[in-house]
């Protein structure tokens, strides 16, 4: 599954800045935001309010709150931008950057509690506080770590694909 590119702006392309590609609603189609028009359907039925429309097509927002993965998007949504064959999942995992407060020597544990799938974990050590693990098989890509992070250290990244033999 790979993410549709952004389009960049005039300004971004003629700058040269890199668009990161916009995280999509969970379960949309490849290629199913080529059939978005930009209703808003979708933005307005998610119960934690974290699609918007970004360039006139959705995308998430972390920093609103989680995904429950409850299909309302696509419940709602009056194109065939969701594919009922794909999976409610993200194509990602979340990744916890050295600004992590305990990697600084500062006690915190806020992103473990906010993990409904205990996929963030504290390894204990000597002289400082215990040190964040993610176990990225537990994790779903909610982002429900995100928003909560004091430090905002916690982003995500691209899944891994499984290596072939």
């Amino acid at each position: 599954m790979t993410e549709a590119p952004a389009r960049p702006s005039r300004r971004e392309f003629l700058s040269g800045h890199k668009v990161q590609p916009a995280t999509r609603p969970p379960g949309t189609a490849i290629g199913g935001l080529d059939c978005c028009t930009g209703c808003g359907a979708c933005v307005d039925a998610c119960p934690t309010g974290i699609i918007a429309l970004s360039r006139g097509l959705p995308a998430v927002c972390f920093a609103a709150g989680e995904c429950t993965f409850c299909g309302a998007c696509a419940d709602a949504c009056p194109e065939p931008v969701f594919d009922s064959r794909t999976p409610i999942a993200f194509p990602h995992v979340a990744i916890i950057s050295d600004a992590c407060f305990p990697r600084s020597g500062i006690a915190c544990q806020t992103c473990r509690d906010a993990c409904p799938q205990d996929a963030i974990r504290f390894r204990p050590r000597i002289g400082g506080p215990f040190l964040p693990e993610l176990d990225a098989s537990a994790c779903n890509g909610c982002g429900a770590c995100i928003a909560p992070c004091p430090a905002g250290a916690i982003g995500i990244e691209r899944k891994q694909e499984p290596a072939h033999a």
